[in-house]
């Protein structure tokens, strides 16, 4: 079987089963919520970070929004956990050595191959706390409001998302919203708040991710 069918069929099985045991599966781990499933999110530990430049800033209430992102980098075949790894250093890289912030911008990733890691540093402590976030950089206007969630690859130029890519941004998408208790009609991408072209075809998935995220709250 084809890896991201195989990843499909078992974040359905999981989904279903309220992810009893599925704690080996790429963006899926168990139930922590009632009402959404709790992914699998590599660490910036985990996948080996650079130490961020400054201080993070922990924001002392709960984003209002997400906003969807693509880091328009290679549309790589590649889809292994250390490709994603491989990603977020690229991202980092770029973000602290090339932009000149204190650390990655975006608060989590979701590779092509379906894995998910931390973007900046604390993002995944304060979600899994629920009640606070970290300050991101992602979105001009809207960092203070807004977790960031940014798909490895370039989607201009009629590229489509990996299936894996595109339901564990759907389980990622449904666990933020349900741990910060944000309504799914609140995502959003970078395009809705700036002239650029970021999420790509991301955009006009929207209604779909919306649709998708609610429904797999309430699966």
């Amino acid at each position: 079987m084809h890896p991201e069918n195989a990843l499909r069929r078992r974040l359905l099985i999981a989904g279903a089963a309220g992810l009893a045991a599925a704690t080996a599966l790429p963006g899926t781990a168990h139930a922590q919520d009632t009402d959404a499933v709790e992914p699998d999110i590599d660490s910036t530990a985990a996948w080996g970070a650079r130490s961020p430049r400054g201080t993070i800033s922990v924001l002392q209430y709960r984003p209002s929004k997400l906003v969807i992102h693509h880091t328009v980098s290679p549309n790589s075949a590649d889809l292994s956990r250390a490709q994603a790894h491989a990603h977020a250093h690229w991202v980092q890289d770029l973000h602290m050595d090339k932009n000149g912030w204190v650390d990655t911008g975006y608060h989590f990733l979701v590779s092509r191959g379906g894995w998910i890691t931390e973007g900046r540093h604390g993002s995944l402590q304060a979600l899994t706390g629920g009640r606070n976030f970290v300050l991101g950089a992602h979105t001009s206007g809207q960092n203070n409001t807004a977790i960031g969630i940014a798909c490895e690859g370039a989607y201009h130029d009629g590229a489509v998302p990996t299936t894996a890519q595109w339901d564990v941004l759907v389980t990622l998408c449904a666990y933020v919203c349900a741990r910060y208790g944000v309504p799914s009609a609140q995502i959003y991408g970078h395009k809705d708040y700036g002239d650029t072209l970021c999420p790509g075809v991301y955009h006009d998935r929207l209604p779909r991710l919306r649709e998708e995220v609610a429904a797999a709250r309430t699966a």
